[in-house]
């Protein structure tokens, strides 16, 4: 392979690919697993952005392998599957073709790795996406403010039933017949000595006498 960071030195230098290139190759995938970093990252400092040349001196050194190790994975990992991994890794980037193995031996020495047990048994997390939290936190305000309408829809209507009745209590009820008739024959003639009534009061009491 002859894309940048994944391209052998003997290639670098001659063109010319062997299959003792793709092992260098796939020691730079082996190195991104392990690492969950790309093999090469300008916005990484200056001395970890070429990841073979930063992290191969700590494959070999299981003191240091921790340093290296994806963070990601939070230590919930096989150990020896890890330490022997590295070296294999370590293997493969040498600068010396000959001294890398052979893909046999590569597939021969990954098979065991999955039957390793001594993973550490840590809590489980979920990470909620962000994205179903707006849209879940979106349609609660939606439905809120629904609920708002409805409630000020239902005072509204309240408030206006209410002063309809106080309306209508107010209006003036209609005067009895013989209310205005004895009003208005008051008005017109007078509760005086010169009145009607009081005529027909004096009459009577002469005739008693």
């Amino acid at each position: 392979m002859g894309t940048q960071g994944y391209a052998a030195p003997e290639y670098i230098m001659t063109g010319h690919l062997t299959s003792r290139s793709d092992v260098y190759s796939f020691g730079v995938v082996l190195l991104e697993l392990l690492t969950g970093r790309r093999s090469v990252d300008k916005s990484r400092p200056q001395r970890e952005q070429n990841l073979v040349e930063w992290a191969r001196p700590m494959l070999n050194d299981p003191r240091k392998l921790g340093r290296i190790m994806d963070p990601r994975l939070e230590g919930q990992y096989s150990e020896t599957g890890a330490r022997k991994a590295a070296e294999l890794a370590y293997q493969c980037l040498s600068h010396r073709p000959k001294h890398r193995p052979t893909m046999s031996i590569v597939v021969n020495t990954l098979d065991p790795l999955k039957n390793f047990e001594d993973v550490p048994i840590g809590p489980f997390v979920y990470t909620v996406p962000t994205e179903n939290l707006k849209e879940d936190d979106n349609k609660e305000c939606e439905t809120k403010r629904d609920q708002t309408k409805k409630e000020k829809n239902g005072q509204q209507h309240q408030k206006h039933q209410l002063h309809r009745g106080h309306k209508r209590q107010g209006r003036s009820r209609p005067r009895s017949p013989t209310i205005h008739s004895e009003t208005a024959l008051s008005q017109n003639h007078g509760n005086g000595l010169h009145s009607p009534l009081h005529h027909k009061a004096r009459g009577s009491s002469l005739n008693n006498i």
